[in-house]
């Protein structure tokens, strides 16, 4: 055998066990199990747990169906070989973002709400009373606004635009000086110059009680909590008047110095807040008629009280031209959450009921209403169209619109909180052919 026969067969020789040795290392041989890359706990389960789960398996929703296939995939548990005559492939680099059960769905772009700069409706308001101190604008739950103009109160109908005259009074016991609606939408409570608070009936124009025990000043502010009327004066003293009995007080708040010019029920018509020109905010509690907290972190007037829609216990505070700030209270702890300076006096605060936002109107210098985000308190737009200072805000019954009246002697209706949507169920019915006609089944 010659040299060149020999270096043949050794290269011959080295290559087959070369072959033979990478045959070994993969397992190529079918019928012979790769142990190593073999999964006994998952063999296991296939035997023995698996059939045991389908039989006692329960009918589930589709959704549930489709969540459980999900992790079976995740977990890889939708294999149905038990031995492997392969070694395990090598791991994929996107595995960590393929791993999530179920896929987010892309939420759908917000629709952004339109706000017009200008105000809907302007009405004329003479001889309003330009006195920060009082309320005398409120909306009825019938859609009715009353507003008081001096001696007097009208009330202008929002569905039909109808005006008429509710009372009128002389000068010995005007000028009227806060109005509020009972919940029931037809009675009104009207609070005069004189300490008298008379109780009239809207639909029928006739007064019904005078309250005239109690206040010894003008009575500037008032507030409902279902059959009780809570009045506020200029002799600092705040009453609970049931208005279904002949002695009406039932209670009597004793917690400021100076007049009280803003009262506030709660949703839950078991605290009540109360500010006043000594710069501070009482919470009373109506079970105990005891103060629970009070609050001076404000230093000038407090006029502008609102509770919160949806969290009870957070109210909203705004004060005069010497504090400008808008603070954001705990009822429950007593803490003060935020403090927000917004340059010029706090008149009144507007919850929105259907959005996270807050509104506010101001006095001086900028006569202008302001829409927060909240709890941001990111300015979402500037309303103007008052030439004087906004003396008083109230929301419309469905909690789409405002009203507000100012020094300028308007009434300014403002569309700031959106517009009404159709339920689901009237849009259907109404892109129905023939949908007002009697349908035989």
């Amino acid at each position: 055998m010659d040299a060149g026969n020999l270096s043949i067969e050794s290269s011959s020789l080295s290559l087959g066990k070369h072959r033979r040795r990478n045959s070994r290392d993969e397992n190529l041989d079918r019928f012979i199990p790769n142990r190593a890359a073999m999964d006994f706990d998952y063999a296991n389960y296939m035997l023995t747990g698996r059939k045991i789960e389908k039989q006692s398996a329960s009918p589930c929703s589709p959704s549930k169906e489709s969540y459980r296939k999900q992790l079976a995939e995740i977990f890889n548990m939708n294999r149905t070989r038990i031995l492997s005559f392969k070694n395990k492939p090598p791991p994929s680099l996107n595995h960590l973002n393929d791993t999530s059960p179920i896929s987010p769905k892309p939420k759908s772009a917000k629709r952004m709400r339109h706000i017009s700069q200008s105000s809907e409706r302007t009405l004329d308001a003479p001889e309003i009373i330009d006195d920060y101190y009082l309320n005398l604008l409120d909306w009825g739950v019938t859609n009715t606004l009353a507003v008081a103009l001096k001696n007097s109160v009208y009330l202008w109908d929002a569905s039909d635009g109808s005006t008429s005259e509710l009372l009128s009074t002389d000068d010995d016991i005007g000028p009227v000086t806060s109005v509020k609606w009972a919940p029931d939408g037809r009675h009104i409570a009207v609070g005069f110059n004189n300490s008298e608070v008379h109780l009239w009936d809207s639909s029928t124009h006739r007064l019904l009680r005078i309250l005239r025990e109690g206040h010894g000043a003008r009575v500037g502010s008032l507030d409902w909590n279902n059959h009780i009327l809570t009045t506020g004066s200029m002799d600092s003293l705040i009453i609970n008047n049931d208005v279904r009995i002949r002695s009406h007080i039932i209670g009597t708040y004793r917690g400021h110095h100076q007049e009280v010019c803003g009262l506030k029920w709660s949703t839950s018509g078991q605290q009540l807040a109360s500010g006043g020109n000594d710069n501070l905010i009482n919470i009373w509690n109506l079970q105990s008629n005891q103060r629970v907290h009070r609050f001076s972190d404000h230093t000038s007037a407090v006029k502008a009280l609102s509770w919160c829609p949806f969290q009870s216990n957070l109210l909203a505070s705004g004060g005069g031209v010497g504090d400008q700030c808008i603070k954001f209270w705990n009822s429950n702890t007593g803490v003060c959450l935020n403090s927000v300076n917004t340059g010029s006096q706090v008149s009144c605060l507007i919850w929105n009921r259907h959005e996270r936002e807050v509104l506010s109107s101001h006095g001086f210098n900028d006569n202008q209403l302001i829409l927060w985000k909240y709890p941001s308190m990111v300015k979402v737009t500037e309303l103007h169209g008052h030439t004087e200072r906004v003396l008083n805000m109230t929301q419309s019954p469905d909690g789409y619109k405002v009203a507000s009246v100012g020094a300028d002697e308007t009434l300014r209706l403002w569309n700031v909180f959106g517009t009404p949507q159709l339920t689901k169920h009237a849009r259907d019915a109404n892109t129905q052919p023939f949908a007002s006609f009697a349908r035989i089944r």
